[in-house]
């Protein structure tokens, strides 16, 4: 992106004109720039006000939604679908004193490790959908449905699907990396992938990362204070989902006219089960 030329931000126009109406005194400046701008011209910006020209700039450094079939961000929806159709099943064979689906999904780091006698590295993702309560339910699915609409349009689906999913692994590998002693269930790590990817969008867009940075800051304090919480897989999630985001807009900047992270995208989520083998194996 180039920078328009103009005047240092701050300094005096001795003419005190509008640059692009000569005819127009004005004595507000660009605070980007430093152009004098007149009230037509004016964009107010989070500090000051911007000229035509800057807010140009800034607009062509944004990353563009893509062109889908429909504005439904219909991955988002089945996701959310997914987890409370699995809740659903979970609360019934509870009730009925089976929890097969608990039973079943729930992971632990030994069931990544080949010494423990039962290898069974699909946990690591299956676990992403069971939740313990009502409200780890809520909290996640809602989070999901609020930056689900905002990347998944953005992202294209398929891309959009592969974050999700591999922030979930992600966020098992942190677990078994860290706490290999805890069972762990939930879209935590994943909703917390979707964190890290919003995150790098805005650093593009160069927008106000503080609403961000607090949202990331809370929840990272709550989980410290609970101990029913797995940080560990929120960490896990927030990184991987941060360098799934940044890998997309490099596609995003080809015009998405590569699959590059798409395969990326794929490596990460194998190596995040041969990582999570290796480190149950040297233990």
């Amino acid at each position: 992106m180039t920078t328009p030329t103009g005047p240092e931000p701050g300094t005096h126009n001795p003419d005190n004109y509008c640059y692009r109406h000569p005819d127009r005194q004005s004595f507000v400046l660009c605070q980007r720039c430093g152009r004098t701008v007149c009230g037509e011209c004016q964009t107010p910006a989070p500090v000051g006000v911007r000229c035509p020209q800057c807010m140009a700039a800034d607009r062509a450094s944004v990353p563009k939604r893509r062109r889908v079939a429909t504005d439904a961000p219909k991955v988002t929806y089945a996701l959310m679908i997914i987890c409370a159709v699995v809740y659903a099943a979970q609360w019934v064979t509870q009730y009925f004193n089976v929890p097969i689906i608990d039973a079943l999904g729930v992971y632990h780091p030994g069931y990544t490790d080949l010494q423990h006698g039962v290898y069974e590295p699909w946990r690591m993702l299956t676990s992403v959908f069971l939740h313990g309560s009502p409200l780890h339910l809520a909290f996640n699915v809602l989070t999901l449905w609020i930056f689900g609409r905002a990347l998944e349009p953005l992202f294209g689906r398929l891309r959009f699907a592969l974050l999700f999913l591999t922030a979930g692994l992600g966020g098992s590998l942190a677990v078994a990396l860290i706490s290999p002693n805890i069972w762990v269930v939930g879209a935590s790590g994943a909703v917390f992938g979707l964190f890290g990817a919003w995150f790098v969008v805005l650093r593009r867009m160069k927008a106000d990362m503080t609403p961000m940075l607090v949202l990331i800051g809370i929840n990272v304090v709550v989980a410290f204070l609970n101990e029913g919480i797995a940080w560990e897989a929120h960490l896990g999630g927030l990184v991987v989902g941060a360098l799934c985001g940044w890998l997309i807009l490099r596609d995003h900047d080809k015009a998405f006219k590569t699959r590059a992270s798409v395969w990326a995208m794929i490596a990460i989520a194998i190596g995040c089960v041969v990582l999570a083998t290796a480190v149950g194996a040297l233990r």
